[in-house]
C-alpha cells in the first residue's frame, strides 16, 4: 500500500465493514460455538483493526500486503482464544496479538540468520522485558533481565542484539530542512584516518596539475607498482627519458601537496 491507494491484498479498504460491541459479542458467542459463518463475519468486521496496526510498520520497508495478512493471522488467533467472560474489549486483546505476530514474522525472515536457540532466548528476553517494566513501571536493564532468566547478560546481550532489523548505510537518521544525515556519515572507518583521506585528496589534485603522460607515469610507478622498464615499453619511449619525467612530475607536484 503506498501513496493514497486504499487497496491492499485486493481489497478496498475504505469499504471494510465496522461491527457495534454488542453485535460483536454476539458473533463472537456463535464463532465459538462452532458458527463458521459468524466467524468470517467476524474477522471481515475487524480488518480495520489490522490495517491500523500494520500502519506501525510502514517504515521498515516490508511489502505491506504480506503484513497485512500476517496480521490477519493473529487477528484469528485472537478470535479463537478471547475469553468472554473477561471485561476486555475485543480490539484490546487482539491488537497485541497482531502485533506479536507480525514482530514475529519480521524476526522469522530477517536476512541475517540466526539460530533457533538464540532467537528463543531473544524471545525470553523480550518477554522478560515487559513483565518486568510492568512491575517496576521503568524500563528494566540487561542486567535486571539476566537476573529474571538466571542467564549470563552476555547471552541476553547477544541474543536481543542478534533480532536487530539491519540498518542500511543509506537510511536517514536527520533531515531537517537541508540535505538529510545519513547513518554512513556517522561511520567512522578506523583503518583511514583524516590525514590519510586530506593526503589521498591533496594527490589527486596534485596529478591534476600533470600532463597526460607524467600522470600516465606517475600513475603506473606509483600506484600499480610498474618498472620504469615496463612503463618505457608501455608508451614507447626510452627509460632514461621515463626516469627524467617521473622526477619533474613529483617535483611539479611537490608544490601542490
Amino acid at each position: 500500500m503506498a501513496g493514497n491507494k486504499v487497496e491492499i491484498c485486493g481489497v478496498d479498504t475504505s469499504t471494510l465493514p465496522t461491527l457495534s460491541h454488542e453485535h460483536m459479542r454476539a458473533l463472537l458467542e456463535k464463532a465459538q460455538a462452532g458458527d463458521d459463518g459468524a466467524r468470517r463475519e467476524l474477522i471481515q468486521g475487524n480488518l480495520r483493526l489490522v490495517l491500523s496496526v500494520i500502519q506501525r510498520f510502514h517504515s521498515r520497508c516490508e511489502n505491506m500486503d504480506d503484513l497485512f495478512q500476517v496480521g490477519c493471522i493473529g487477528l484469528m488467533k485472537g478470535l479463537d482464544n478471547f475469553d468472554l467472560s473477561l471485561d476486555v474489549r475485543l480490539s484490546t486483546y487482539c491488537v497485541p496479538m497482531i502485533i506479536g505476530e507480525i514482530r514475529r514474522y519480521l524476526r522469522d525472515n530477517n536476512p541475517i540468520r540466526v539460530s533457533r536457540s538464540m532467537r528463543d532466548t531473544a524471545y525470553r528476553a523480550l518477554k522478560a522485558r515487559d513483565t518486568l517494566s510492568g512491575e517496576a513501571g521503568r524500563e528494566p536493564t540487561t542486567s535486571d533481565i539476566a537476573r529474571y532468566m538466571d542467564v549470563p547478560e552476555a547471552d541476553v546481550v547477544l541474543a536481543l542484539e542478534a533480532i536487530q532489523e539491519p540498518v542500511s548505510l543509506f537510511d536517514p537518521v536527520y533531515q531537517s530542512g537541508g540535505d538529510a544525515i545519513y547513518v554512513m556519515d556517522q561511520v567512522q572507518d578506523q583503518r583511514v584516518s583524516e590525514d590519510d583521506w586530506v593526503r589521498s585528496l591533496s594527490i589527486g589534485q596534485a596529478m591534476d596539475r600533470l600532463s597526460d603522460r607524467d600522470r600516465t607515469i606517475i600513475r603506473q610507478r606509483y600506484f600499480q607498482g610498474r618498472t620504469q622498464m615496463e612503463v618505457a615499453q608501455e608508451i614507447g619511449i626510452s627509460q632514461a627519458q621515463v626516469s627524467r619525467l617521473e622526477k619533474a612530475a613529483l617535483q611539479t607536484m611537490r608544490k601542490y601537496i
